[in-house]
């Protein structure tokens, strides 16, 4: 199995010589899997890969409001980072244990532990869309972990995992594998009710999980999510729904003072593909996010309200030798509280993208 996209984009982002941008870049990705029986199980392999690395200058593309990772020393802020050259390299087994239930074992040098919906660019429900929610780091941002041990049973209907791993977040050096001790743990539970809805809720403890202002230590955070998943398959396409939410709470120390923060990120997006031509992608989030987070630093421990809305639509041509060429558009409005207006150039701030987009065509095994 093999499923990937490759964008193409000029992003632009309003909200003041600080904190706006435009820039021109690929955001990509590439992931695959191989599988086969040994005993009686089966045996599998899995690679995930991006050349953002290469293809995103500086710290990443503009994105108000998203935050998270570091880059020249400083934490990120109103930028999204690049994806690591290496975001999966790992092997899973599973074999039955009686009956319809199963048993599954999956290690990695990189990896996703069982900690919340799957990453952003592998939910059906935002594929199409080359922006990450500014939530990430609330929801899914451990969809890259560099060391990771996880085991779960499960039948039809229902999944119980639980992982050790390494919780850090990764470093700027975006073509290494950022190893560490696997000293996080995380718990996740899985429910499908029917065949078109999948529900979660799953905990953890990220040990040194987010880097602080230099010379002050990582911080440690406990992670809790739960997230509804939808999807409505048609004979030539697909509506797909996420709904999730996330809350962080951050120990550590800032300047100015200790970081004790409970901070809390809802998301609700979709995709309506009534064919495989047409695709339209929309995203509504509302996310508490810490000052320091977002370099307000006269507000020192402050937490303020913010919110995102995105979406667009992207026009898919004709398949050439397995890949599917596309041209598309999005378009955003980052909302911020009073005090933080004079810093956004205004309470709502405008973005737009063009882009020019390649996937590997849809088939059905």
């Amino acid at each position: 199995m093999v499923h990937g996209n490759a964008f193409v984009q000029f992003l632009y982002e309003s909200g003041g010589i600080h904190h706006g941008g435009h820039q021109g870049g690929s955001i990509n990705w590439v992931m695959g899997m191989a599988r086969r029986p040994v005993g009686q199980g089966r045996f599998g392999v899995r690679l995930g890969a991006s050349i953002e690395p290469w293809t995103l200058p500086g710290c990443g593309y503009p994105n108000l409001l998203a935050t998270g990772e570091m880059c020249d020393g400083d934490t990120i802020h109103d930028i999204q980072h690049p994806h690591d050259l290496f975001m999966e390299l790992a092997a899973d087994y599973d074999r039955p244990l009686a009956g319809s239930l199963r048993w599954q074992v999956y290690a990695g040098l990189a990896g996703e532990p069982a900690l919340g919906p799957p990453g952003f660019p592998h939910r059906l429900s935002s594929m199409s869309n080359p922006i990450a929610p500014i939530g990430h780091h609330w929801l899914d941002s451990t969809h890259i972990s560099f060391g990771l041990i996880t085991t779960g049973i499960y039948d039809k209907r229902w999944k119980a995992e639980m992982s050790v791993f390494n919780g850090r977040e990764p470093d700027e050096h975006r073509a290494d594998f950022d190893l560490d001790a696997l000293d996080s743990i995380s718990g996740r539970l899985w429910f499908l009710p029917s065949d078109r809805l999948a529900l979660q809720v799953s905990a953890a403890h990220l040990t040194e999980a987010e880097a602080e202002f230099p010379p002050e230590p990582r911080a440690d955070v406990n992670r809790f999510t739960a997230s509804a998943t939808y999807h409505r398959p048609s004979r030539d396409g697909t509506w797909a729904t996420t709904v999730a939410y996330g809350m962080n709470s951050e120990t550590g120390v800032i300047p100015g003072g200790r970081l004790d923060e409970l901070t809390h990120a809802v998301l609700v997006e979709g995709t309506l593909s009534p064919n495989e031509r047409h695709s339209w992608f929309g995203r509504f989030e509302i996310v508490g996010k810490p000052a320091h987070d977002l370099h307000a630093h006269e507000f020192i421990t402050e937490v303020f309200t913010v919110g995102k809305l995105q979406g667009g639509y992207a026009r898919y041509f004709k398949t050439w030798r397995g890949l599917q060429p596309g041209v598309g558009g999005t378009g955003s409005l980052s909302f911020v509280p009073e005090e933080l207006s004079s810093r956004y150039n205004g309470r709502v701030a405008p973005g737009f993208g063009v882009f020019v987009t390649l996937r590997p065509a849809r088939h059905v095994m």
